[in-house]
């Protein structure tokens, strides 16, 4: 397995300075790194971290989050797509991370959709040719995010198949999928070729694998015996001092 690290979250307490977390992932044996938004980062200072280590930038949020649930929001999205995309090829990021936003009172969960799936169609156009991809990021309404619209795996990948457009596929978060109560099996069976990254954090909690009581490498093994080849993004809060915590690869294939 390969592992990315998210920096907003790993490394932080041990590096305040953001770039040198790149170089504590590299020093750690990691094989890429990701984070959240770019808008507050010295992207000059990241991208001499990134030339320097060597290490490749997974993929960044596209900003700003807007909700896609509602069209009048989509005008905003597409400039952002465009403006991410900038920050993302001057970083060599392939991957930019679009949130669904939250449930729209009173509006049909049909016209959400309907409405998610066209703006995800006019950015697919806007990336076509860029080796950029845009990924839809089912989250947990449960703990971390009340609210959210799209915490259904499965309708994650049917939006993806609705746009049917190489420039948008989803991302698999394992923590929020488990918060949900989603078994793996159920809601990626014949869809895997969809997923081009996964992230990785134990429940309860959201900390370290291990701290918890979520079976992470059941799932793990399940999603590479079904030919997933993409990166594993480690974006959990650490309890322990990063490296230590890392130890959780020493029983998984790494």
């Amino acid at each position: 397995m390969r592992y990315s690290a998210c920096i907003e979250l790993l490394f932080a307490a041990e590096h305040p300075d953001f770039a040198d977390r790149i170089r504590a992932a590299k020093a750690a044996g990691l094989d890429a790194v990701e984070f959240w938004r770019f808008s507050n980062k010295d992207l000059d200072a990241v991208k001499a971290a990134l030339d320097e280590t060597g290490m490749p930038l997974a993929g960044i949020l596209c900003e700003p989050i807007a909700p896609l649930t509602n069209p009048e929001s989509h005008a905003g999205f597409l400039d952002g797509v465009r403006t991410s995309l900038a920050a993302a090829q001057k970083l060599g990021a392939k991957m930019m991370i679009a949130q669904s936003g939250d449930d729209q009172p009173g509006v049909a969960r049909t016209a959400q959709h309907a409405s998610i799936v066209k703006v995800l169609k006019e950015a697919a156009k806007i990336l076509e040719g860029t080796g950029v991809v845009l990924v839809l990021e089912p989250l947990n309404d449960r703990v971390d995010h009340p609210g959210y619209y799209l915490t259904s795996t499965e309708e994650g990948l049917d939006i993806v198949d609705e746009v049917a457009r190489p420039e948008v596929k989803l991302i698999y978060d394992i923590y929020h999928s488990a918060v949900m109560g989603e078994r793996i099996e159920d809601v990626l069976e014949g869809r895997v070729d969809r997923v081009v990254h996964a992230h990785l954090a134990d429940a309860p909690g959201r900390h370290e694998p291990g701290s918890g009581a979520m079976d992470y490498a059941d799932r793990l093994k399940w999603l590479f015996g079904q030919s997933y080849d993409g990166l594993v993004g480690l974006e959990y809060k650490p309890v322990k001092p990063t490296v230590e915590g890392l130890g959780f690869r020493d029983g998984l294939l790494v």
